[in-house]
């Protein structure tokens, strides 16, 4: 995967980044956002692929991001493939910062030392090239104005900045509900950006998203090699009812 392109974690953390006061927009959900980010961006490198409601490893060639190339590491030990919701809530302590400081270095954004209370020490970044901003921007505002379904990374983008919270960041009061409204519908244009958007909503609301489970195999046909379980719990996460079954994503 070239560097050339920005990566859809790089996006959303700019996305949520307050040109004002150098802070981020939802920062506990953001991190969570962030991990989901990651398995899209893979996802869409051709390096892992959804399996129902968990994610496989299809291909363990490094991408050439080095953070994305440690998830996938990280995915590949796993050894079988693990669920979106449990991934995503799982510890990713600094993930927020690592991609502050790589932003800083690519000379994306840059870092404010400051003070909280005048004693604290403190430090927010600032965007230095406003018009990636601008760009990222402009793809959202594109897709909700005009309808046109957009393509899979902004779709993806949408469907992650509105499951982290962004909505009322981007689009704020009563004139922005109904961008708003506009930026929820959009998680349905990219399958991957949906099932991991879904998945970062459970893990804000506490649910364990139940595996989807599968209609018995018809006279004659096996089951898939390799299918998973449907009554293996959620490790760390209470089980409830999930409120919807989530559709299975084609992998891009």
């Amino acid at each position: 995967m070239g560097r050339s392109r920005r990566s859809i974690p790089e996006e959303l953390l700019l996305l949520a980044l307050d040109p004002t006061t150098g802070t981020t927009a939802q920062p506990q959900s953001l991190d969570l956002g962030l991990a989901g980010a990651q398995l899209v961006e893979l996802a869409l490198a051709g390096r892992i692929a959804p399996d129902g409601d968990r994610i496989a490893v299809v291909s363990p060639r490094p991408t050439g991001d080095p953070t994305l190339d440690c998830a996938l590491e990280l995915l590949r030990r796993r050894g079988a493939p693990v669920r979106a919701v449990n991934w995503i809530g799982g510890p990713r302590l600094g993930l927020r910062q690592t991609y502050l400081s790589h932003l800083e270095r690519c000379g994306m954004v840059h870092a404010v030392a400051g003070q909280m209370c005048g004693v604290l020490p403190t430090t927010r970044y600032q965007a230095s090239q406003t018009e990636i901003s601008r760009e990222i921007r402009t793809r959202l505002d594109s897709a909700i104005r005009t309808g046109v379904p957009p393509d899979p990374r902004t779709a993806a983008l949408a469907a992650l900045a509105h499951a982290v919270g962004l909505g009322k960041h981007l689009y704020p009061g009563n004139e922005g509900r109904s961008s708003r409204s506009r930026l929820r519908d959009l998680i349905r244009h990219d399958p991957m950006g949906g099932l991991v958007a879904h998945a970062v909503m459970d893990v804000q609301n506490g649910v364990a998203a139940q595996p989807r489970r599968s209609p018995a195999p018809a006279a004659g046909r096996q089951a898939a090699p390799g299918a998973r379980s449907a009554s293996e719990p959620a490790r760390g996460v209470p089980m409830q009812p999930r409120r919807g079954s989530m559709a299975r994503a084609v992998a891009h």
